[in-house]
């Protein structure tokens, strides 16, 4: 959901707060989970867990009023081997769960922007695994 009122001052507004980003991450680990290169890294991980730093990780990343408490994400996703192609699959999972939860195209942009971000952190590809 986007109002596109400028006088919404961050991206969390923007996209409807909390009640979006709940929808949002519950939609976008339903299709990563039914992903059959991606679930097994899901295998042995508390989900409520992983849900609930998600939903605190995308409210600060969107200037919520809600702080990350997680452990860094490198320190997260170190030794896992996920490849940049991976990544790829995961990002293309958010971008279509943002559409489907109702954000417009510029708040996605912002939104995937900012998880690009930490790209680096996030894979770890061993050598010899595939790129």
């Amino acid at each position: 959901m986007n109002t596109n009122d400028d006088s919404l001052s961050t991206l969390y507004d923007r996209i409807g707060g909390a009640e979006t980003i709940s929808r949002l991450v519950d939609s976008f680990y339903a299709k990563v989970l039914g992903d059959a290169e991606l679930s097994p890294y899901f295998k042995n991980v508390p989900m409520p867990k992983l849900v609930a730093m998600q939903r605190e990780f995308f409210s600060a990343a969107t200037g919520g009023p809600i702080t990350y408490s997680g452990r860094p994400l490198g320190d997260v996703h170190r030794g896992m081997a996920i490849s940049k192609r991976e990544f790829g699959r995961f990002t293309e999972h958010l971008i279509n769960t943002l559409k489907e939860v109702g954000v417009d195209e510029a708040d996605s942009y912002e939104i995937i922007s900012h998880v690009n971000l930490y790209a680096d952190e996030i894979t770890n590809d061993v050598p010899g695994g595939s790129d």
